[in-house]
């Protein structure tokens, strides 16, 4: 029986995982298509890395590793919601949470000494930040938003804060000595076996990487950022925004960047603590309370210092003293440095910049700011974004062009490849890359305290990336941009790779020019603002920037975009979307039985796996499933089935209901199939039949807490008895078998 693989992840995805799966799967069925499950969440991969550990019903497979391999198969048909790309403080509390369940798993340990130790954080490292993605995404990625998103966008526009010509909002850069100003990129000429070795002022040497293969033509690029230029970076910037009456904000990427990022946010929060540090740092290290893991982390950790309450009220003076910090959650004190992955960079400026260039502050009032990038090899599109806004005004959802994307991923392209390459220098003296004959094929001079890393991209992956984006400019007949800057060295020879293999393509009558970042932005918003469309075609950095930047000016969510990986090996992985703001939805639903979590991204990847399906396995009802399941989605978005805003409206769940119901209406009159017409009508008329009783079901719930057995790794049984709490509508469903 063919079968499509429904990820089973984290938070507000997970849960409506308990209402939507038991939908899909039914009418799935009707196709003869089993529908399967797989537990990538953060919790089940830890659970996964620790099984002499564990008793025989607590261990887990490793589903990803699982995934992994299915991937590079043809009959793959993966659907990947979003999962948790953990912080180290993420991470921390799964751990507790699961051992507070009864998994007897060893605590993280910060800085290991002992070969233990240091065994246990080899495992847990495997499960931070973006550890699930690379693995899966065995192709490059095509996004964009559904012609019924986008239609449904311009009937009925999204707000849009108004832009002032006087804005003082602008974005910092450090632009000298960082990872742009400092790339150097070689394309290998057969296939090698590389080394990463420091190298100290005495000369003596220590492996940091060894083993590591590549393939004839793989592009291999290494970079530091100097931690003395960044900490005088930061200096200043915290000063400026003190003298502007700006707030201070910084926007990183500590998730998916899980080394480098985090290190840099210790750099941001000492940086504005400064007088802290300077007076209290060795006590705080002492403590194990890193800035590493955000201001948060360490004023929890306080209660048990010596001279805590000191320590606190030293903070307080700074925050009192410093420039005021742009929030994440104002009620609460929530700010930008309490989390590092609170305010990730492509959600946070694209949000900033379609509401007027501002942030909010303490007093939960919008301001202009400063948003400080301190590498600048991208922090250039978000500037031009800015002043397109400061002398345009703000773009209009309802007449605006759209920017989909091409994106190259495949096989842990680019930046996103580096977290086993990425180090924090320990001494000074020089870090080498070194080919197996041992000739140095890169080289940088180093301090202690400088960040190096190293990534890779390979050849396959390049030529499938150059196929995917004439593909795309030819189906759609729109004008694509290769986002390449020639003086940065990974884009040079990326350029050079793109001219070549272009020419083993027919691109007469295609417009695809090449662009550095910042201009491409500017010229897409130029015709963004006439309507016009244009592919962007990126890098992975940029692949996620930009399918977040443009998504939330133009749909405001970026949520609502199909993404599809066409897997290189012939297999389809279908993603739904971003998971940003999964945690307040999932602090909303236990808070009062509500979860605003929109599905309308699990919707459009299920109808593109089910079109997949049907081509690859010749399965009429499948491509039959796909097709009404475009409509009903259609009908879903005309009829305003959302998520509402508050309490007393549908939620998730209510949904979920009205989609199940479009779905089977449409099935019921579409003409090809007799035999399935007949089964979806006697459903159709059930549920439309039921639809208010249903309905004031899902409401009756609303309004008191909601126990879910746990946030990282919920009870199946109770996370499942609040997201189906509709006897009649569970019923209809199972009538279907």
């Amino acid at each position: 029986m063919a079968k499509i693989i429904y990820t089973h992840t984290d938070e507000a995805p997970l849960l409506a995982t308990y209402s939507f799966l038991p939908i899909i799967a039914a009418y799935a069925k009707t196709a003869g298509v089993d529908v399967e499950t797989r537990d990538i969440s953060l919790a089940g991969r830890v659970i996964a890395q620790f099984p002499d550990r564990l008793t025989d019903e607590q261990r887990l497979d490793d589903a990803l590793a699982e995934l992994g391999e299915l991937a590079t198969r043809p009959e793959a048909n993966i659907i990947k919601l979003p999962n948790i790309s953990a912080s180290i403080p993420q991470l921390k509390a799964t751990i507790a949470e699961l051992q507070s369940q009864g998994y007897d798993l060893p605590d993280y340990p910060e800085n290991p000494q002992t070969d233990e130790e240091r065994e246990t954080r080899a495992r847990y490292d495997k499960v931070k930040g973006s550890a699930v993605n690379p693995v899966l995404r065995e192709g490059n990625s095509d996004r964009r938003a559904p012609a019924s998103v986008k239609n449904y966008a311009k009937a009925h526009p999204h707000s849009m804060g108004a832009w002032s010509s006087e804005s003082r909002t602008s974005v910092a850069t450090m632009g000298h000595d960082d990872f742009r100003s400092n790339e150097l990129s070689v394309v290998l000429p057969s296939d090698d076996t590389l080394s990463i070795v420091h190298v100290g002022s005495d000369g003596q040497e220590t492996v940091l990487k060894e083993g590591l293969e590549v393939l004839e033509g793989e592009v291999v690029d290494a970079t530091f950022m100097s931690a003395a230029h960044l900490d005088e970076f930061l200096e200043q910037q915290v000063a400026k925004a003190k003298a502007d009456g700006v707030l201070f904000s910084a926007h990183l990427k500590a998730t998916m960047m899980k080394v480098s990022d985090p290190i840099i946010f210790g750099h941001v929060v000492r940086a504005y603590f400064a007088d802290v540090f300077a007076q209290y740092g060795e006590q705080l290290a002492a403590a194990g309370l890193s800035a590493n893991d955000g201001l948060g982390a360490i004023l929890s950790g306080l209660d048990k210092v010596e001279g805590g309450a000191e320590i606190k009220a030293a903070f307080e003076k700074g925050l009192a003293d410093g420039p005021s910090l742009a929030m994440v959650d104002s009620d609460r004190g929530i700010t930008n440095l309490h989390v590092p992955s609170d305010v990730i960079i492509d959600a946070s400026m694209p949000a900033m910049i379609r509401t007027s260039g501002q942030m909010w502050n303490a007093d939960g009032e919008q301001q202009d700011t400063l948003a400080v990038i301190p590498d600048s090899s991208y922090a250039g599109v978000y500037q031009a974004a800015i002043d397109d806004c400061r002398t345009n005004g703000a773009l209009d959802p309802s007449t605006m062009g759209s920017v989909p994307n091409v994106g190259l991923m495949a096989k842990a392209a680019e930046e996103y490849g580096s977290h086993d390459k990425t180090f924090e220098v320990p001494a000074a003296g020089k870090v080498e890359v070194r080919n197996a004959a041992g000739e140095v094929l890169m080289s940088h001079d180093v301090e202690a305290g400088d960040i190096w890393r190293a990534c890779q991209t390979k050849d396959a992956s390049i030529r499938d990336w150059v196929k995917l984006a004439v593909t795309r400019a030819r189906a759609s007949e729109t004008p694509a941009i290769f986002w390449l800057d020639e003086t940065r060295a990974h884009d040079a020879n990326l350029i050079a790779l793109v001219t070549e293999y272009l020419k083993e393509h027919d691109t007469d009558g295609l417009d695809i020019q090449v662009m550095a970042p910042a201009e491409a932005t500017t010229y897409s918003l130029e015709r963004i603002r006439r309507g016009e469309d244009t592919i962007s075609v990126t890098g992975n950095v940029l692949r996620d920037y930009n399918t977040d930047l443009f998504p939330i000016l133009e749909l405001g969510t970026s949520a609502k975009m199909l993404s599809i990986v066409p897997l290189m090996n012939g297999g389809g992985l279908f993603e739904t979307g971003a998971g940003g703001s999964a945690p307040k939805h999932v602090q909303q639903l236990v808070k009062e039985d509500y979860l605003r979590w929109d599905s309308l991204g699990e919707f459009f990847a299920l109808a593109a796996s089910l079109e997949h399906l049907a081509g690859y396995d010749d399965n009429a009802r499948a491509r039959i499933l796909g097709d009404t399941l475009d409509k009903a989605t259609e009908t879903f978005l005309n009829e305003d089935r959302s998520p509402g805003r508050k309490l007393g409206t549908i939620d998730n769940r209510g949904s979920h209901f009205y989609l199940a119901l479009y779905w089977a209406e449409e099935l019921a009159k579409q003409t090809e199939d007799t035999d399935l017409a007949a089964a979806f009508a006697s459903l159709a008329g059930t549920l439309r039949d039921n639809e208010k009783v249903i309905v004031e079901e899902l409401l009756a719930v609303q309004g008191k807490p909601a126990d879910l057995g746990g946030y990282f790794r919920p009870d199946a049984e109770k996370a499942a008895a609040v997201m189906r709490p509709s006897a009649t509508f569970n019923e209809a469903i199972a009538s279907l078998g």
